[in-house]
């Protein structure tokens, strides 16, 4: 019997997490039942739990998954930009639907808060994004280009915060046309102002 390649193995993968991060957005987590992961994804039970062992496995891979795209954008580009990401075009975001993105967020979230083994699990996740925040955070400072008269931890839990309104602010459904000058202000609050001689 001949062995399937990696690259038809990470396919697949995709194929899994892309169709169920759709079904989680629709239906929640609890109504993303087998059935319905089987028709987003288009495979059999048997293939989307051969990669992954459950569906809350499922799920914490699709919530990881999301937040190490967004740790690479920090990477290079920071916070903000994830922000401004959000404010783009669906097709912009690697041909994802923004609101199945938003509804996979909202729903980590709810789990966060009601979920406490979840919880316990997302915790090793999430520090990636919160690091990447934090290291180009770091980074900025040391190049004079961000304020010196807070602490980036703070200033790391400040733009999460606003991320995350700007999440829920969206999975509304709210009006995002008003949001760029926000995210100025934002990008503004955190910089250095030097002052002119």
């Amino acid at each position: 019997m001949p062995r399937v390649s990696q690259d038809h193995l990470d396919a697949r993968r995709r194929q899994i997490l892309d169709g169920a991060r759709a079904c989680f957005a629709r239906h929640g987590y609890e109504g993303a039942t087998v059935r319905r992961l089987e028709e987003a994804t288009g495979l059999s039970r048997g293939a989307i739990f051969h990669h992954f062992r459950d569906k809350e496995s499922l799920f914490l891979a699709l919530a990881e998954d999301d937040a190490l795209r967004m740790a690479d954008v920090v990477a290079e580009q920071g916070l903000v930009q994830v922000m401004r990401d959000l404010l783009d075009e669906p097709e912009k975001r690697t041909g994802e639907h923004a609101a199945d993105w938003l509804g996979t967020r909202l729903e980590v979230s709810r789990r966060l808060r009601t979920d406490p083994d979840f919880r316990a699990r997302w915790a090793e996740r999430s520090e990636q994004l919160t690091a990447a925040t934090r290291q180009r955070l770091i980074r900025q400072r040391e190049a004079g280009n961000l304020r010196d008269d807070v602490d980036v931890t703070v200033l790391t839990s400040f733009l999460e915060l606003v991320l995350e309104g700007l999440v829920s602010h969206l999975a509304m459904g709210l009006p995002a046309d008003d949001m760029e000058p926000v995210l100025d202000l934002v990008e503004e609050t955190v910089r250095r102002h030097r002052r002119s001689s």
